[in-house]
This record gives structure tokens, sequence and C-alpha cells, in this order.
């Protein structure tokens, strides 16, 4: 789990970690010890001096300036994304242990996933599913209301089992997790559901070490679905204005694609049969 009294160093630690001293052009010369690179030869990309960045990693400095981040960012080849994570954990901030408020999905947005014609359900900030219409429900068994994308997908054989890449879908999910989370480490909730998967998964737990960072974003996922088979989809992730990060995520086919008629034959089992009264109801009077 990540030390909410040192984040900075932890992060530290875990990217210096990740980075090859051929990355970054470093000789190699007989063995050596560490992982990635040493403490010094961060400092010495950065530009400053091997105390200082101890002292960092230890958490015994905890207001660098932005350039230094700025610098050590640049050393450990961090992106855009990454590297603004990092400068946000040195950000000053109130600390208190709160409970978040239950999530609530604006009514508009519930009543707009019902009735879409696409898989949408509605993710909240710590990846609980607080909203799925059928055809969502359909891609998944498991993308209902009340069920937890986290939990299902590192604890849930059957769920696993959808993703032919499953390494790369959960590496993705957890670095947007990371960043949906951001430095609020405080409330109940996630201290539990980290602490929980950190003891089931050791997938999570070597995921959750690596301080990745990606924002929630669309793209294109592929499953092996039980009915459809290999299925192929777009996924579009939009912020829910007025909310605390809740997304509406939606599944969509290329046009005339095979993936699309999947899909199509998939919605149509999701509809209910129209009724043996509605039939005569509407039925042509003699």
């Amino acid at each position: 789990m990540t030390d909410e009294n040192n984040m900075l160093g932890d992060f530290l630690r875990a990217r210096r970690e990740l980075v090859t001293p051929e990355r970054v052009g470093i000789p190699v010369l007989g063995v050596r010890r560490v992982p990635g690179l040493r403490r010094e030869e961060v400092a010495m990309l950065a530009g400053i001096s091997a105390d200082y960045y101890l002292r960092l990693e230890q958490g015994r400095d905890r207001k660098p300036s932005v350039q230094v981040l700025e610098s050590i960012a640049g050393a450990l080849q961090l992106d855009e994304e990454t590297a603004a994570y990092l400068v946000g954990l040195a950000t000053d901030r109130p600390r208190r242990r709160r409970r978040t408020p239950k999530e609530t999905v604006p009514s508009g947005v519930a009543k707009l996933v019902a009735t879409l014609h696409l898989p949408a359900f509605v993710e909240g900030r710590y990846l609980d599913v607080l909203a799925a219409n059928p055809l969502a429900t359909a891609i998944s068994p498991r993308l209902v209301v009340g069920a937890s994308r986290l939990r299902d997908v590192f604890l849930d054989p059957a769920e696993q089992a959808l993703f032919p890449d499953w390494e790369l879908a959960t590496r993705a999910l957890i670095a947007g997790f990371r960043q949906s989370v951001g430095t609020d480490i405080d409330d109940p909730r996630f201290i539990e559901l980290v602490g929980e998967l950190s003891l089931a998964s050791p997938r999570f737990r070597h995921l959750w070490a690596r301080h990745d960072v990606r924002p929630m974003q669309g793209g294109r996922l592929c499953f092996d679905h039980p009915q459809a088979g290999r299925l192929t989809l777009n996924r579009e992730k939009l912020l829910i204005t007025g909310t605390e990060g809740m997304m509406l995520v939606m599944y969509h086919a290329d046009p005339e694609s095979e993936d699309a008629e999947k899909l199509a034959l998939l919605a149509s089992a999701t509809v209910p049969p129209a009724t043996t009264a509605n039939r005569t109801a509407h039925a042509p009077k003699a």
C-alpha cells in the first residue's frame, strides 16, 4: 500500500527503479545491485545534489520547487501526465480523514444510459458501477449497479477471461485509477479497497507499486465474449460535469464491421420479446 506520509518518496523510488541506465545513456560497469537507476544517477541527471535527492526520497524535504520536480521528471523520463502527478504530490493541501459522500448519478444521465442503444454505464471515482444498461450487462454480467470494476477485473476469473490481453488491460486500469484518485487517499473507501486488493491480488500489488499514471480516456478494447466470440469495440469515457469524477463509459463498433454485426445481435438478444397481450392489443380488428 501507499505510505500516505511519504507519497513523494514512494513515487520517486518506484519510478527510479523502472528506468534502466541504458535508457538514459549511462554505461553499465560491473554488477548492479539495484534495479533501475541509483539515487546519485537521478540526482546527476536532474542537476541536483545527491544528498538533496536522498532527502526527497526519505521524506525529509517535502517542499521542493516546481523547477526541481520538473528536472527530476525529465531525468526519470516521465510523460506529461505523470510529471503533472509528481508536481501535485508536493503541493500543499489540507489532509483530513473523511468519508466521501455517496455517489449519486444525476437523473438526466441515468435516463440517458437507459435509453442509449449502445453498451453504456457510469463509473464512479473508485471505479464502482453506478448505472448500467442491459447491453452493457450483455457485454459483461459484472457490469451491474454496485459492482466494482477493480474487484471484478483482478479477482473474478470470468471477468478476466473476457480480456485476451488481461495484463495490458489491468495496467491501463490501475494507471487510470491512480489518476482518478490523485493524492486524496484519506477516504476509508480507498484505504479498504487498495488494502483488500493488495492482499488478494499479486498483480494488483505489483502494478500499484509502479505508480503508473494515465488519464481516464477512450481507446479500443478487445473481448473474448462467450456468445459473440472475439469482439473489438471502441470505448469512450466522458467526464460527467457537476460530479466528483464520474465517467460515462460507452462501447461502440466501427460502422459496417463484423464487430458491429455481433454487437447488433447482442442488442437484439437483450430486447424482451413482445408479450401475447401486447400483440393482441395491437392486432387489427376483424
